[in-house]
């Protein structure tokens, strides 16, 4: 099968997203590669995967919500309260159907970049991180801690993330979905074994 073009995309991406979120994604695909050459992974998928990861983000709540239906994706309780979340699935599922993505670790590096989950793969791994220390974040809680320490142990720098990203959601009384908690009680598992 042809191997999705990266140029394409990312003038798809340029036209699908709002200015703000396609620069964020220049900047997630960007540090997704650098992740990539540090930890010796697939420099190509962790370009596409940052390149698709917020395909969807910018589709309205209601549109999000038909695509599952029609394609019967599956959402939670807290996916249906809160629409937003589903960008995940729905982009993984254009991954696959409109930019021609088939790779599994690719399309499941997009479906888990927001909640993670235990035992990602090194790209799901790169990708959520990217999205977290992109150079374009500036509010979250130790970024620059978790930055540094994203190019010398990837789960250390995850699970402060997970940290920082919980108490956030937990302060803000922000619906969490129940992945995030659980990739949380993994890599800290993870880390109590080193």
């Amino acid at each position: 099968m042809k191997e999705p073009d990266l140029h394409k995309i990312r003038k798809a991406m340029e036209k699908k997203l709002d200015r703000k979120r396609y620069e964020h994604t220049l900047g997630v695909a960007y540090t997704a590669a650098a992740l990539a050459m540090r930890y010796h992974a697939d420099i190509q998928n962790a370009l596409l995967a940052g390149m698709l990861h917020d395909c969807a983000k910018c589709m309205n709540n209601e549109k999000k919500l038909a695509i599952c239906e029609k394609y019967n994706i599956a959402v939670n309780e807290t996916e249906r309260k809160n629409p937003y979340l589903l960008h995940a699935k729905v982009g993984s599922f254009l991954a696959v159907r409109k930019y021609g993505v088939s790779d599994k670790d690719v399309i499941n590096a997009i479906l888990n970049h927001t909640t993670g989950r235990p035992g990602m793969s090194l790209l799901e791994k790169i990708i959520w991180l990217s999205d977290y220390i992109e150079p374009g974040r500036k509010q979250a809680p130790h970024l620059a801690k978790i930055r540094e320490l994203a190019f010398e142990d990837l789960d250390a720098a995850i699970l402060m993330a997970l940290e920082d990203t919980i108490r956030y959601l937990y302060d803000g009384k922000i619906d969490m979905d129940d992945m995030t908690q659980k990739t949380y009680d993994y890599y800290k598992r993870q880390g109590e074994v080193k």
